[in-house]
């Protein structure tokens, strides 16, 4: 637990929990902007994609990025560039201008998360990985989530708000000034360490990704749509998101110990079973208002953990520019899924029913079973059963 108290995490986690603030903010107060201005669903669906889009693009450069200037310097330069996208959206309402700075933000945000990722992961030992990453992924989603809460506090001062927001980033700035532990992957230069050669070793963890930022935003957007159809009143349908969320949650830094203690790869097959087995369930338990509140958190709990233990395999299996690469496909799947599973699922359940939405998730969390076990035949797995007998053992020896 030495990573979770020392003096750099705690500072890459507060500049974590800055830029989560930040981004949680941004896209709402976009849609809200443009909302303003007489632009409907299909213009700030546009734009959500054009910051998703930015995001792909960087991808294939993230790692050479990285060891071509250093974790520090290229972390400090997104915050820059995100903070000044996000206010240069306050000089005009020019949806051509928009969409480059939405474009500047998607990519800027890439390396940031990608980076951070790895980052954290360097910091972490194989004994306290899973709680590490859980206290970073649990930061971000908390202070993502005060995001919209933070636009309806400014939503008034429309002559400073999006210039307020961008000065949100600038403040993770000093916080990243003081981490003193210069990461090792800077440093690590290699034929092995592009996204190519990484991504076979990885499917797993790449559809692991994809299937909880489709769950993650069909949660948001469509979970309602589903609760109204099986006869929730629309008061009550609107709080489903929040059941889940809360779920992912509180649970995060629990499942992360117990995956250090267990291992991470029973932990994460476990997860994607618990997930398969309540999503068919759901329609169930819409009958029952005692059952279906605790399924909603167990479902986030469980799904919010395929995505934490993915980023934690990343670090058991991967370090220097490599590890980079790997979180580049991670965020890479995540701008991807979300981009795209919405449309997917939006249209079947149009044509199919509520329920259609549910059996999108389940094919994606089959897939990621099915991946995890070709990875297991394949001899992909980290060491945890060594791991974990380690940590145990290192527990009951006397001091």
């Amino acid at each position: 637990m030495k990573a979770i108290l020392s003096r750099d995490f705690l500072a890459l986690i507060l500049s974590v929990a800055v830029v989560g603030l930040g981004s949680g903010a941004t896209l709402p107060l976009t849609a809200l902007a443009l909302s303003e201005a007489g632009h409907g669903a299909g213009i700030v669906g546009l734009l959500t994609a054009a910051q998703a889009g930015g995001g792909l693009v960087v991808v294939p450069l993230a790692a050479w990025i990285a060891a071509r200037f250093g974790h520090r310097r290229v972390i400090a330069s997104s915050v820059v560039a995100v903070a000044a996208a996000t206010a240069l959206m306050q000089a005009g309402t020019n949806l051509w201008v928009w969409a480059a700075l939405r474009i500047v933000c998607g990519a800027a945000l890439m390396l940031l998360f990608t980076i951070g990722e790895a980052w954290v992961n360097e910091l972490a030992n194989d004994a306290s990985r899973g709680r590490v990453v859980a206290v970073y992924a649990t930061t971000f989603t908390l202070f993502q989530m005060a995001g919209p809460v933070l636009v309806n506090r400014i939503a008034d001062f429309t002559g400073w708000r999006f210039a307020i927001c961008g000065a949100i980033f600038v403040a993770a700035l000093p916080v990243l000034a003081a981490i003193r532990t210069t990461p090792h992957a800077a440093a690590a230069h290699g034929p092995h360490g592009g996204w190519r050669a990484v991504l076979p070793k990885m499917p797993a963890l790449v559809i692991a990704t994809g299937f909880f930022a489709l769950f993650d935003t069909l949660a948001l957007s469509l979970l309602p749509l589903f609760a109204i159809g099986h006869g929730i009143r629309a008061d009550v349908a609107v709080l489903f998101a929040s059941a889940v969320l809360f779920g992912d949650t509180v649970m995060q830094v629990p499942i992360g110990w117990l995956a250090d203690r267990l291992g991470r790869a029973r932990v994460h097959a476990g997860a994607g079973v618990v997930v398969a087995a309540l999503l068919p369930l759901l329609p169930f338990a819409m009958a029952t208002q005692w059952l279906y509140w605790p399924v909603l958190l167990a479902l986030g709990a469980a799904a919010g953990s395929i995505y934490t233990l993915a980023i934690v395999a990343c670090g058991e299996r991967f370090e220097g520019v490599a590890l980079v690469s790997a979180s580049a496909l991670v965020s890479a799947s995540w701008s991807a899924a979300s981009f795209g599973g919405p449309l997917v699922a939006g249209a079947l359940m149009e044509r199919a029913g509520a329920d259609s939405m549910l059996w999108v998730l389940l094919a994606a969390v089959l897939a990621f079973l099915v991946a995890l076990r070709w990875e297991n035949a394949r001899g992909h797995k980290s060491h945890d059963t060594q791991r974990a007998k380690e940590t145990v053992r290192r527990s009951v020896t006397p001091r």
